[in-house]
């Protein structure tokens, strides 16, 4: 595993690194690797730009997510093709994007969950989705059916707002006997996506994505909640904010989303909020960069070197260099938060804000993966003396995340084709303090 982030550290990481005279005396030591799981329904994105009237003649509603009937999916499909407005088309899917991007990242192994064309030809979209997979993403696990994935088409109009059509084919087929209860409850965490949930009474998605959670909080396996988008969550804000006090660790949002699901519209406040029915949040806020809130042990916070920063809630950031832990694992739990802006103020032009989110998570993810792999191979380490939940302060992991979502924002595609770069002449070094 890569070491998350890029900053000078006295603990020892990647343990590979050791000393040659301890490997030596003790050779059965060996790296102890692990793996993180998701479930996804299997997708590709299709990104068009289409004018005003092309939503109007096909019936569907500016800036809302439709999903449709085969055919009539096929047919806005057809017309993109014949007239060219198709820009691109990448393999896709929330859960995906960020399976993908974590092992890129961490150039370790991830499991995806979900279902995949029994016959593959060359150009369909399964074939594309495969192509445009990282091969440290496990899919052996996939179920294969006869029929085909999902599609996303993503139609942008001339004002730049974003339109989605939704083509389900089999992707919400996935049956609970293809899940693999020894991988999810040895994983160091499992992500899921609110759209799970959003499934025909005949689909089996949601069954599987329950049984998948139940196993995992049976073990203790960290459950991370992406949240999808506002419409799924603002007409059932009851059950959601049950579903996440009952089996969610970690909850990522926009701050569209977390409106929906808090009803506050001020995103510290809403992280402030979510905090009372789970242990770690990742808001994204847009140009105003993103915020994560967590819960620290009263003897093991840390006060910030920074500025205290002013908002909702004053002086928020001010034990920002503490490492979140569960609140169920604090004697004297305490609400911890931070915020950073954009990497480098935002990219010029922004490409795709498609994955941006999916990325910062992907980096969370490394970060809480490289403390179990930390962990369970250097357990005496001073890094473990309390049960953290990443290896990183709150502050660092902003950082990370911060600076993985910029990679995406300025491509096309919401999968990184490489990690980030060794070196960067446009950051200090002070960039990755703390």
């Amino acid at each position: 595993m890569k070491f998350p982030g890029q900053r000078k550290h006295k603990h020892f990481f990647p343990i590979e690194a050791r000393n040659p005279l301890l490997s030596e005396l003790l050779p059965q030591n060996k790296p102890v690797s692990g793996h993180i799981c998701g479930i996804d329904q299997v997708m590709v994105d299709i990104e068009a730009h289409v004018p005003d009237d092309f939503l109007a003649r096909h019936g569907l509603s500016k800036g809302h997510s439709m999903v449709l009937e085969p055919a009539r999916a096929q047919a806005i499909y057809d017309e993109l093709l014949a007239n060219r407005l198709i820009v691109s088309e990448f393999a896709g899917g929330t859960i995906g994007n960020t399976l993908h991007n974590y092992s890129v990242l961490a150039d370790d192994r991830s499991v995806l969950f979900g279902v995949m064309n029994e016959q593959i030809r060359v150009g369909t979209s399964a074939y594309r989705y495969l192509c445009n997979t990282s091969s440290r993403v496990d899919l052996n696990y996939l179920q294969p059916v006869t029929g085909s994935i999902g599609q996303c088409i993503t139609l942008i109009s001339a004002d730049g707002e974003r339109s989605f059509a939704i083509n389900k084919g089999m992707m919400d087929r996935l049956a609970p006997a293809y899940l693999d209860k020894a991988q999810i409850q040895s994983a160091s965490a499992l992500v899921i996506t609110a759209y799970l949930m959003r499934c025909d009474a005949d689909e089996p998605m949601k069954d599987t994505a329950l049984q998948a959670v139940t196993w995992a909080r049976e073990a203790g396996v960290p459950v991370v909640l992406t949240m999808g988008t506002k419409f799924i969550v603002e007409d059932r804000r009851a059950w959601w904010q049950r579903f996440i006090r009952d089996y969610v660790t970690v909850v990522a949002m926009n701050e569209d989303e977390a409106l929906a699901l808090t009803g506050i519209d001020e995103p510290l406040r809403a992280c402030e909020q979510v905090l009372e029915w789970t242990d770690l949040v990742l808001c994204t806020a847009g140009p105003l960069g993103l915020y994560l809130a967590g819960h620290v042990d009263e003897v093991h916070k840390r006060e910030s070197g920074r500025e205290l920063l002013p908002g909702a809630i004053p002086e928020f950031n001010r034990y920002e260099y503490s490492r979140p832990m569960r609140r169920g694992d604090c004697r004297q739990p305490r609400k911890i938060y931070t915020h950073i802006a954009p990497y480098m103020g935002g990219p010029e032009r922004i490409k795709n804000t498609n994955g941006a989110g999916d990325g910062a998570l992907a980096a969370l993810l490394h970060d809480m993966a490289a403390n179990g792999y930390h962990r369970q191979n250097v357990p005496g380490s001073t890094k473990h003396q309390a049960p953290h939940l990443t290896y990183s302060s709150l502050s660092q992991v902003s950082k990370y995340a911060n600076r993985v979502s910029y990679e995406v924002l300025v491509q096309h595609s919401p999968r990184l084709s490489r990690g980030l770069p060794e070196r960067e002449d446009s950051l200090e070094e002070a960039y990755w303090d703390r």
